[in-house]
């Protein structure tokens, strides 16, 4: 009888403002990949836990390491205590969500500081990216997939999900941290900047027919664990 694998995973919601939507975003995001999760057999999937990592509040100074991050072999061997409890913290997970918004063209500063915190807690690690944002967040999705998959060497999955607020009301409602309805039912909306592929699922809230890339994405995720564990 083979053994059940586990693994860890976390879910890093990369917005940082004081009034925002990321949360409910990733929280969203999760409940789908959940959601999948519970459909599958027991007895032939891995067992799969999740740590959800809110940037926001971190509260990580800017770097001020004074070694170079790929040449610090262990979490123990830096010299801040938060640097240290950081790298701990990402040195137990198995792969990671990404789930980030576009501050001017890019990734937000917070979550490029965690990032370049570290190295050997990152790589060889699979990376699943979710963006959003007006037109939906292409252009920090490929920021990310540089960043993760050239400079970190983590292994960045496909398809990469970018979600489009489905109009300006939306956008304005979610600069203000309002509830966007992701759970309602019947409403759909919002285009992929990255994959013109749209899922023909109709059911709770305004990106449920985005769900299957993002399943997608996160089975493409579990396969490269499964191998690589």
């Amino acid at each position: 009888m083979s053994l059940i694998k586990t693994f860890k995973v976390g879910i890093i919601t990369g917005s940082q403002r004081v009034v925002r939507a990321g949360p409910q975003i990733a929280a969203w995001v999760l409940h789908t990949i959940q959601t999948h999760q519970d459909s599958l057999s027991s007895s032939t999937s891995p067992l799969i836990t999740f740590d959800t990592i809110d940037i926001a509040t971190l509260n990580l100074p800017l770097l001020t390491e004074p070694g170079i991050p790929s040449q610090i072999p262990s979490p123990s061997d830096y010299a801040h205590a938060h640097t240290r409890e950081w790298a701990a913290r990402i040195a137990g997970l198995d792969a990671f969500v990404f789930v980030s918004p576009q501050y001017n063209w890019g990734i937000p500063a917070g979550l490029k500081n965690a990032l370049d915190y570290l190295y050997h807690e990152w790589a060889g690690k699979p990376a699943a990216i979710v963006t959003y944002g007006g037109h939906g967040g292409d252009k920090c999705a490929a920021q990310l997939r540089t960043v993760l998959g050239g400079g970190l060497r983590m292994r960045v999955v496909e398809p990469v999900v970018c979600l489009a607020f489905p109009s300006r009301e939306v956008l304005l409602r979610a600069a203000k941290g309002e509830d966007l309805g992701l759970w309602v039912e019947g409403k759909k909306g919002g285009e992929s900047a990255c994959d013109d592929d749209d899922d023909d699922d109709d059911e709770g809230g305004m990106w449920a027919d985005r769900k299957g890339e993002i399943v997608q994405s996160w089975e493409a995720l579990v396969e490269m664990l499964d191998t690589r564990g």
